[in-house]
């Protein structure tokens, strides 16, 4: 975990439950807290079969108006975050002879939409990464896998879903549409309001 305070739950769960959990501090975005965190498990385990990249945040809005930083934090943790790992583990892999490298994606590296695009970008990246990972390892006997969420009920996924109408009326509206021609081109028949218009986007 990279905030090992927010591990209480967890651990409770682990504890209640007798599950041989071990629980590390990582951050993907740090070098140095790979490498420590890789060391510590090789310390304590001897090594792993399944390493499982994770790890990921959203920026939600348009390309126009998001900052540069948002494009570039996104990639710093979901496509570097999970290249960090992938590169501190791989000389055990390969020594072992065997292993599993699990990124997780998203639909939205298949599919992308607005106001998602350093997201896509990212999971675009991670794709293409691990496809290219994939032939790189396979005589080391080392599989790849990418899985591909679709829309998972968190407060992620409420986030994009307000952004995304405020974004494309917003972003309507600026450019000199009237407010009723801003509803008819996002697809909204009736709004007063831009709460009114992320409440039928809701619907």
């Amino acid at each position: 975990m990279r905030n090992l305070d927010r591990s209480a739950v967890l651990r409770g769960t682990a504890l209640k439950e007798q599950l041989p959990i071990s629980i590390v501090q990582m951050d993907v975005d740090s070098d140095a807290s790979v490498d420590a965190a890789t060391s510590a498990i090789r310390r304590d385990a001897g090594g792993i079969d399944v390493l499982v990249n994770n790890a990921g945040i959203l920026r939600v809005g348009s390309i126009e108006r998001l900052a540069l930083d948002d494009f570039k934090a996104t990639m710093e943790t979901n496509y570097f975050g999970a290249l960090r790992a992938i590169r501190a583990w791989l000389p055990h892999l390969r020594d072992q002879r065997s292993g599993c490298i699990i990124n997780v994606s998203s639909v939205a590296g298949r599919i992308a939409c607005s106001p998602l695009a350093p997201y896509s970008a990212s999971k675009f990246a991670l794709e293409a990464l691990s496809e290219a990972l994939a032939q790189e390892l396979r005589p080391f006997n080392i599989r790849v896998a990418i899985v591909q969420p679709g829309i998972i009920d968190t407060a992620m996924a409420h986030q994009v879903r307000d952004v995304a109408a405020e974004t494309t009326y917003s972003q309507v509206r600026r450019f000199g549409r009237s407010s009723k021609a801003a509803r008819r081109s996002c697809g909204i028949r009736s709004a007063r309001t831009r709460k009114d218009f992320s409440a039928g986007a809701r619907r």
